[in-house]
């Protein structure tokens, strides 16, 4: 391999890695800042033990996220100095505040959080967390932006070869930008609220602090339900800008060969790059492609075929993910509808429960896809129509490149390994113990053999 594709492959496993940590510090910051909230306004001292508990899982989550997240800076030092000299005057600009900014914020607020229980005021101590989880959403939305420019460059003029900000609001404002950032907020807030929802359900199998864990699986079905509603709606509309956009993408994403007025979607497909065709074509709905990309039924859809081969994305990955992303979507909904419609007796439905606990890692599966999409779809390009990805790369040699993605892979899977570990032991002890738990609630079912509470 040449360090083009070692190069693209320790990025891509670095950012994927990283990306395990991101949607669930966005969804469960504003989770836990909630829970918090409810305790300060009734004085409920369970919505306490729930701050505390799932802020403890949060935490885990967030160190891990900031160690993964501070290397891939460095990449486009090392691995893109083509990128960074040509593009680095918008990315830069970006990232530099994503850093002063918004990471700023969050990274000396949750210092204030963590060691202020019982110490500082609190509706400060609330004002804390809130700040923490705002700051963590906005710095996501600057990457974004970043990673939206790529898509669509805007507000730039081009000198000496390199790409000069010259339009710095219309950068942040793009519609690409602002769609993608709550597309992917949609995504980390499903993922949070399955989180929650998987992990209440564990403890509710084992009728282990049950009205704890009933009222932290109401709030994570309502949050997943709600989103996924939203994400689905949402959804349309990136697909409907990458139509508009990025037409290579959008024939990729939906296996398009052939240029066609009223384009029909087959439901039953699989792509054959090789032969330029599909291999598998069944259920065709006529025009429903050109209707659902632009409103138009009888609209033009560009097929593979009429972009040059060295402009084509990798057919067969791109549309793979995409049919299973969205395919996914419809699951997360009703699985998420079956938890809420059973919030109030989930001890009823032990299968629902159980299927909860497997489903914790559907949804990282489906963020990657749609960052499969986004990316692998966007290649050849590393900005989409402006500059390619062999032009981006630093003049390193195989050996240096493959040296680095070695030590990286070391070191992450060392760190992923801690990752769950620590999820998994905090996940499995529960919220703290209080002084009721040394005989069950009334809502507790006793232990088996055990006298009730009455008999006692």
């Amino acid at each position: 391999m040449d360090a083009v594709t070692l190069s693209r492959i320790q990025f891509a496993a670095t950012t994927y890695f990283h990306f395990i940590f991101v949607p669930l510090t966005l969804g469960l910051s504003i989770l836990t800042a909630w829970m918090q909230t409810v305790w300060y306004r009734t004085g409920d001292e369970e919505y306490k033990r729930m701050t505390k508990f799932w802020g403890k899982l949060f935490l885990i989550n967030f160190a891990l996220g900031v160690v993964t997240g501070i290397t891939l800076e460095f990449q486009f030092g090392t691995n893109w100095a083509g990128y960074s000299k040509h593009v680095g005057d918008i990315f830069g600009s970006l990232l530099a505040v994503e850093a002063t900014v918004a990471f700023f914020l969050e990274s000396t607020f949750i210092a204030v959080w963590i060691f202020g229980w019982d110490k500082v005021n609190k509706k400060l101590h609330l004002a804390s967390i809130w700040i923490v989880a705002v700051a963590s959403n906005l710095s996501a939305f600057w990457i974004l932006v970043a990673n939206s420019w790529m898509q669509r460059p805007v507000g730039f003029v081009l000198r000496n070869g390199r790409a000069e900000l010259n339009d710095f609001l219309a950068v942040v404002t793009s519609r690409w930008a602002l769609l993608t950032f709550v597309h992917v907020l949609g995504g980390a807030f499903i993922l949070a609220g399955f989180f929650v929802m998987g992990i209440s359900a564990w403890h509710l199998l084992r009728k282990q602090h049950v009205s704890f864990f009933k009222k932290s699986f109401t709030i994570g079905a309502t949050f997943a339900l709600a989103f996924s509603f939203f994400e689905i709606a949402q959804g349309h509309m990136n697909a409907e800008m990458v139509g508009d956009k990025q037409k290579a993408k959008f024939a990729a994403m939906e296996a398009v060969w052939t240029t066609e007025n009223g384009a029909g979607m087959k439901l039953i497909q699989w792509p054959a790059p090789d032969r330029e065709k599909n291999a598998v074509e069944a259920l065709n709905v006529p025009k429903a492609l050109s209707f659902l990309a632009t409103y138009d039924p009888n609209a033009r859809v560009v097929g593979l075929k009429d972009i040059p081969k060295k402009d084509r994305p990798p057919v067969t990955a791109t549309f793979v993910s995409f049919r299973a992303m969205v395919g996914f979507a419809f699951v997360f909904l009703l699985l998420s509808f079956l938890a809420w419609w059973k919030r109030k007796d989930p001890l009823s439905s032990p299968w629902l429960l159980r299927l909860l606990v497997y489903a914790i890692p559907l949804p990282y599966l489906v963020n990657f896809m749609g960052w499969t999409v986004t990316e692998i779809g966007r290649q050849p390009w590393i900005v989409y129509g402006m500059l390619r990805v062999e032009d981006a790369v630093s003049p390193v040699s195989v050996t240096q490149v493959l040296s680095s993605l070695i030590a990286f892979g070391l070191v992450y899977t060392l760190l992923g390994i801690a990752d769950i570990y620590l999820l998994a032991k905090y996940a499995r002890k529960g919220p703290e113990p209080t002084g009721d738990d040394a005989a069950p609630s009334a809502d507790e079912p006793h232990a088996p053999g055990a006298p009730a509470p009455e008999e006692a």
